[in-house]
């Protein structure tokens, strides 16, 4: 058994849970020091020790950077914890600014340091004084890592490899679905729905993706309908509701319950709207959203865009259809395509296809945590 200490970006974000839960599968000995960002499980309390180093809003930097100086403070109160640790996963950089600081001051430099980047801010990849100084950054940390984890191999293409010039250790973690204990039942079959159903589910951040959706709406009347489900952001989504307001075929249901939930809001979709477009030309083309994993995982069809890192994962595999831009009119061509049987046709496979194409399994993370403590049983 390991003593892990993992530094978390919010403590009660899934993505968060799944990964701490993951290596306790393993029987290892997890602390934790995570921010809470409010965006989701709100009353959520972890079932293992965990520093508190506050809260941190949404995009907004200057509090961001106080909140990495705060983190530091409150993590050196408690170092013991930190001493006995036998690696340190860190997850984003703020926390990997931290998680190195303070690795440094409390004399555990030589512990393994892993850096989990789950997505390329928008700041490391912006022209200019301020993206060519966080970059550098980044990399004097990057030097100092012994593994990079990422979701997706977009990451480490397009980012790590060309921008960063990082050649060291690295190794590719999906964002599949955990189960704490036994798996969700996938359907046997889909049921069929009166109108045609498009989903959006999970973070909703995505402006440009909104926009796409509510014109499909326009479009179709009451031919359609889509279903929001999720956490909306709305620093990034101002005009959400208002959007919604006149549009009586497109409707937001809220928060779910990961992963309880999920069987009943893919249940109700015909395909899931998969894409990103919040960072279009960057972290957006090169992530793979949990959403892919999550729809396949009950059939439900994915939609997303070719020349992405999304759009090839689901041509490539077979998770759903793929549109040439991410426009309202591609989308409208694609779904006059579209009929019943060609999308329970891609329905019926995802429901055939291995359980291992979409749940994490802690033997996922056991292969990132052998590559730093090789010698461990």
């Amino acid at each position: 058994m390991a003593r892990i200490f993992v530094f978390g970006f919010d403590l009660t974000e899934a993505s968060q849970v799944r990964r701490i839960k993951s290596i306790q599968m393993l029987g290892h000995d997890v602390q934790s020091a995570a921010f809470q960002r409010g965006n989701m499980n709100a009353h959520f309390v972890p079932d293992w020790p965990n520093i508190d180093l506050g809260f941190v809003p949404n995009e907004n930097h200057a509090k961001r950077v106080v909140g990495i100086l705060r983190g530091i403070w409150l993590v050196m109160k408690q170092r013991k914890a930190l001493k006995r640790s036998d690696v340190i996963i860190a997850r984003n950089f703020d926390l990997l600014v931290i998680a190195w600081v303070t690795r440094l001051l409390s004399g555990t430099s030589r512990v393994p340091l892993i850096y989990e980047c789950l997505d390329i801010h928008g700041l490391f990849t912006k022209a200019g004084a301020v993206g060519a100084v966080m970059r550098w950054c980044e990399r004097r940390l990057l030097a100092r890592v012994q593994l990079l984890i990422v979701s997706s191999p977009g990451f480490v293409t397009h980012y790590f490899t060309a921008v960063q010039h990082y050649n060291g250790p690295h190794i590719v973690i999906e964002n599949k679905l955990w189960f704490d204990g036994p798996p969700a039942p996938r359907p046997k079959t889909r049921d069929d729905h009166d109108v045609l159903t498009i989903g959006w589910v999970g973070s909703i951040r995505c402006a440009p993706s909104l926009k796409v959706l509510v014109e499909t709406a326009d479009h179709f009347g009451d031919r359609i309908a889509i279903r929001i489900h999720g956490n909306v952001h709305r620093h990034a989504l101002p005009d959400f509701d208002a959007q919604l307001a006149s549009r009586a075929n497109v409707t937001y249901f809220g928060p779910y319950v990961y992963p309880d939930g999920l069987g009943k809001v893919y249940g109700a979709c015909d395909m899931v709207w998969a894409q990103d477009l919040w960072q279009r030309g960057a972290n957006s083309d090169w992530l793979l959203p949990n959403r892919i994993y999550e729809a396949s995982w009950f059939g439900c069809p994915s939609i997303a865009v070719a020349d992405t890192e999304t759009g090839r994962k689901v041509a490539a595999d077979r998770l759903g259809f793929v549109i040439d831009t991410p426009s309202a009119a591609a989308l409208i061509d694609l779904i006059n395509r579209l009929d019943h049987t060609k999308i329970q046709d891609v329905a019926e496979q995802l429901l055939a296809m291995d359980d291992s194409a979409f749940m994490l399994r802690a033997s996922d993370v056991a292969a990132a945590l052998d590559v730093v403590l090789p010698n461990r049983s």
